[in-house]
């Protein structure tokens, strides 16, 4: 029997007010495991209601008791880490040890929302004039909203909840339907965890629900992680409805291999970044930028590796790649291929011809694509501009490192990019002077640590905070300052001025 997946709503699962479903199915196998009911904008209202009255009581509980069922919820996570790995595997394909990774950097985002006392704590002056103090405080927006893609159905989620709630608001996640069940189990956990019923709620959904929580009144701030064009809607409709919003767009991340950099060490980070979790990451490395001699000396490895890719069901310990998400998604990047040929760049590795019956028992109906690997690919290609969000690798050359910077900095994304060199001027002339968010050196997917803050460039960030981090508490709260004196310090007589240091 298939199962059913619906809403999170006041603490409880239900299938909600609509009559929309949609499969569920293991990109492995190609089998439908699962139906989700696709929530509408009575469930939308019913979720933010929810929440509406779960929000007072909550913003009015101290930050330490937020943080001891913050500490609670992380005991759960951390004792059914490989459940969710597992949810992840079954539902996206990722190769399991990915999975575990990925639940893994959820985990540290709670950890760092765990010190929320810690990072509410305001500013104070005595005396800021004579009789008068000044000090500032942090207080929560009320019900927020986060809208999440399928690639990383625990991770991203985590990027947003545990801090607005921590902060003391009370938050509706919006999940992809593609994989949908991670985002009930963490509401049963935050349950068990002793979060109160309300303040965590899931509407399942499409563009119905989105719209829905963008034109709510009561939803004060929405987050968003997906696609440049779908982030600029999002950017544009939640502020012209008065929401503060953090939308995290698409992106085209170049790695640089400069001539002196140790090219095996290259290799293996390029096989890394452009092809775990099958390409479908926001900071996948999609372009590699041989700088010199190096493309020369580099393809030849990079070839045989990409070639020997172990692209097996997520569920063998020896996978390092798994399936295409849907076979819409494949059939997408596989046109991308298509136009790669076209356009004349050389491809050296062809992934459209992997044999899906290699990838394990009942696969052969599974969603699959092998890496792909194009070489000479130039700045006007189809390949080079646009995100493919697939395994597939372009390999652009140019001269020198001025030309290599340029390049990067011409193109209109700006999320993640990484150099590989031995030179450290080279390196901190590249980290000052590269416009683009992340950046790594010698580090392929530079993803920041929980409390420094995700966010790229340009067109792969609409909104001024980053995701987490400091700036995360900051986006989910709003600063209030106070200036306070007494009737004793009072002088007598009308003041015509505003406060002035005195």
């Amino acid at each position: 029997m298939t199962a059913s997946i619906g809403q999170f709503i006041n603490g409880h699962a239900t299938p909600g007010q609509t009559q929309r479903t949609q499969a569920v199915t293991n990109p492995a196998t190609g089998a439908v495991t699962a139906k989700v009911h696709l929530g509408n904008a009575a469930d939308v209202q019913a979720a933010v209601a929810a929440a509406q009255a779960a929000f007072p009581a909550w913003a009015d509980t101290p930050p330490l008791r937020r943080s001891r069922v913050m500490f609670k919820f992380l005991e759960l996570l951390n004792q059914h880490r490989d459940d969710l790995a597992r949810m992840i595997t079954a539902e996206h394909g990722k190769v399991f040890t990915d999975a575990q990774g990925e639940v893994t950097r959820g985990i540290e985002i709670v950890e760092f929302a765990c010190g929320i006392p810690q990072l509410l704590k305001g500013d104070f002056t005595d005396q800021v004039s004579t009789g008068i103090d000044n000090w500032t405080l942090r207080q929560p927006l009320g019900v927020v909203a986060g809208i999440t893609p399928f690639n990383f159905p625990v991770m991203v989620p985590m990027w947003m909840f545990p801090v607005a709630i921590a902060c003391g608001n009370t938050f509706v996640l919006k999940p992809s339907p593609l994989d949908p069940t991670p985002s009930l189990f963490m509401g049963e956990l935050l349950k068990k965890a002793g979060l109160p019923d309300g303040v965590y709620n899931v509407v399942q959904g499409d563009k119905e629900a989105v719209d829905a929580l963008l034109v709510h009144p009561d939803v004060k701030a929405v987050s968003f992680v997906g696609s440049t064009p779908i982030a600029n809607y999002i950017y544009e409709t939640g502020a012209h409805h008065g929401k503060r919003v953090q939308a995290l767009g698409g992106a085209k991340n170049h790695m640089v291999v400069m001539p002196d950099a140790d090219l095996d060490q290259a290799v293996d980070a390029l096989i890394g970044a452009a092809y775990g979790s099958a390409g479908e990451r926001c900071m996948a490395i999609s372009v590699a930028v041989l700088v010199g001699d190096v493309g020369d000396r580099i393809m030849p490895k990079l070839t045989e590796r990409a070639r020997s890719l172990k692209v097996l069901d997520g569920m063998n310990l020896a996978a390092e790649m798994g399936p295409i998400v849907t076979d819409a998604a494949r059939q997408r990047i596989t046109g991308y291929i298509d136009a790669g040929v076209a356009e004349g760049a050389k491809l050296l590795v062809d992934g459209r011809v992997f044999d899906a019956a290699k990838a394990g028992a009942g696969c052969d109906q599974g969603f699959w694509l092998g890496g792909t690997l194009f070489d000479h690919v130039t700045p006007s290609m189809k390949i080079y501009k646009e995100e493919i969000f697939g395994p597939v690798l372009s390999c652009v050359r140019v001269k020198d490192f001025a030309q290599a910077v340029q390049l990067i900095n011409d193109h209109e994304f700006g999320n993640g990019v990484s150099c590989f060199t031995r030179d450290g001027n080279v390196a901190r002339e590249f980290a000052r002077r590269i416009q683009v968010g992340m950046v790594g050196i010698n580090v392929p997917i530079p993803v920041p640590m929980a409390w420094h803050g995700f966010g790229g460039w340009k067109r792969s960030l609409f909104g001024d905070m980053h995701a987490y981090g400091e700036e995360g508490v900051r986006f989910y709260t709003k600063q209030k300052s106070i200036m306070q004196r007494w009737p004793e310090s009072i002088g007598k007589g009308a003041e015509f001025v505003m406060p002035t240091s005195k």
